[in-house]
């Protein structure tokens, strides 16, 4: 069994009873059990002077907070309360406001029971670092797919949270696939009439498909039950995006379970809605009340950086052979109203450098295999020429980039579960109006490994790196063969240069490339 690597600051631990003394609160009663956070910590959407926060306890709970720029909590500032009830699962979550810039914020939670508000958890603590102002070093990984295919949580945890951790990033990435509500999972894998898995840790919710609000609920809860996963929410805000597996694999607002024996439920929009509530109580995600399902934002990490999270998944089309030639409410992938956000919002960025943080690749070809069909699960239709059905709100979006003068742009994703760098060429494309830009894809974070897929050539891609399972190894690798990946990005206060490394779950560092930003002539 590996060693379990943990933060080196004693504020991710859960905190010591001396830390409660200066909240003013009740002195703990020992006569009745105490609340417990069942999940620990996670922060998330965090940008110069904001960040969300997020705990889960055990029952009804008024969850006390308190915020501070000392890990020692002199001074700190308290927080409304929150409480804690069952329609939120006993999650809570709340955005931190009015925080210092280029800031390491720590946070503090404690429970009172509510039927017993004298009767006191212990505290609870996390932490995580603002945005700067001014230009500094900053960096962040991504990844996606988490818990796939029926790989779960072994003695040797989901290592790749750990390995990530090392780097200290200042956040962290989540490119979907954040859970795998339709993979169940067994104790035991054989493969050969050999034991090649033992899933030493499961629950129940997790053996079969998710159908009730509950088993979605519990998708999320599981992976939070990995040590690995807890210690890296501690100290390292999540930016969390979603893609199909939240809900069911390659979903649509047309998904047919008519003939999918494993669901009970077999309305898609049942499920999606569920799975939407889960996803929004269980991570620390920004609330948008115009649209509270919402998931496309914009998070402004300091002068230097703005990131773009799509929502690939939500306002598409449904899967079909994507072949039509006019943008229509068939052939949508990002839907008008996202589309339409994206360029205000790509032309409004101040930032040096542009990360359009994307559920799926651009280039690469992904099918949805259904009922003897190949439907086109992705953006690419595979036929290698000029854009249509899905390709098409692209391409508009691209031709946008150019024509605004809309400088380093890089796109980051995983899904694929292989990670690759690939090179976007005009020169080399069926559709030429745009500006060279990189796609880098990584993943998965513990999850079974396919790959590689074939590119497509309407946008000109090249894959100038990319790791895989070999034709003698197969498809659908467990963790423990080491096919784990995940992306480390750094930029340069004083270059502003980016440097991109694709990562393997031991840290290796298997290729990199370092770009230089570009002026806009604009």
């Amino acid at each position: 069994m590996s060693r379990i690597l943990r933060p080196n600051r004693r504020a991710v631990l859960t905190g010591s009873v001396a830390f409660a003394v200066s909240l003013s609160i009740p002195a703990i009663s020992r006569a009745s059990a105490r609340p417990v956070f069942t999940h620990g910590v996670q922060s998330g959407d965090v940008d110069t002077t904001t960040g969300m926060i997020w705990t889960r306890t055990d029952r009804p709970a008024r969850v006390m907070m308190e915020v501070s720029t000392t890990e020692s909590f002199a001074n700190a500032r308290k927080l409304a309360p929150i409480d804690a009830i069952p329609n939120s699962d006993f999650a809570v979550k709340r955005l931190i406001e009015g925080l210092p810039s280029g800031q390491d914020v720590f946070y503090r939670f404690v429970a009172a029971d509510l039927s017993d508000i004298n009767v006191l958890s212990e505290p609870i603590t996390g932490q995580f670092r603002t945005a700067p102002t001014s230009r500094r070093n900053i960096r962040f990984v991504w990844s996606g797919d988490t818990a796939g295919q029926g790989w779960g949580i072994d003695d040797d945890g989901m290592r790749t949270y750990a390995t990530m951790l090392q780097h200290r990033p200042d956040f962290f990435i989540h490119s979907g696939d954040t859970v795998y509500a339709d993979n169940p999972m067994q104790d035991e894998v054989e493969k050969d009439g050999q034991l090649i898995w033992r899933n030493t840790t499961l629950i129940d919710e997790k053996r079969k498909v998710a159908e009730t609000l509950p088993e979605f609920r519990a998708q999320w809860k599981y992976n939070m039950m990995d040590q690995h996963v807890r210690a890296m929410n501690a100290v390292c805000p999540t930016f969390f995006q979603w893609d199909d597996h939240e809900v069911v694999n390659n979903w649509s607002d047309a998904k047919d379970l008519t003939e999918d024996e494993r669901y009970t439920e077999k309305s898609i929009h049942v499920l999606q809605s569920r799975a939407s509530r889960a996803f929004h109580e269980m991570t620390p995600l920004r609330f948008t009340p115009a649209e509270p399902g919402r998931v496309y934002r914009k998070i402004s990490y300091g002068p230097m950086l703005d990131v773009f999270f799509l929502d690939l998944r939500s306002y598409r089309g449904p899967n079909g052979p994507s072949i039509e030639a006019e943008i229509t409410d068939q052939s949508r992938i990002l839907g008008a109203e996202q589309l339409a956000w994206l360029k205000r919002a790509l032309a409004a960025s101040q930032a040096t450098w542009k990360v359009i943080a994307s559920d799926m690749p651009v280039g690469l070809i992904v099918w949805d295999r259904w009922k003897g069909q190949k439907w086109v699960e992705a953006i690419s239709n595979g036929d290698n020429g000029p854009p249509k059905g899905r390709e098409l709100e692209i391409a508009d979006l691209l031709r946008f980039i150019k024509t605004e003068s809309i400088v380093n742009t890089v796109w980051v994703t995983a899904d694929v579960h292989y990670t690759a760098a690939h090179y976007y060429d005009p020169n080399k494309a069926q559709f030429q109006d745009f500006e060279p830009f990189w796609e880098f894809v990584s993943g998965p974070l513990h999850a079974g490994t396919f790959g590689p897929r074939v590119l497509d050539g309407t946008f000109g891609p090249e894959a100038k790196f990319f790791k895989a399972p070999s034709k003698e190894q197969g498809p659908n690798l467990p963790p423990s063969a080491g096919l784990q990946f995940f992306g480390l990005v750094d930029i340069d206060g004083e270059t502003q240069q980016m440097t991109v490394r694709l990562m393997d779950r031991a840290d290796t560092e298997l290729w990199s490339v370092t770009l230089d930003p570009q002026v806009s002539d604009l």
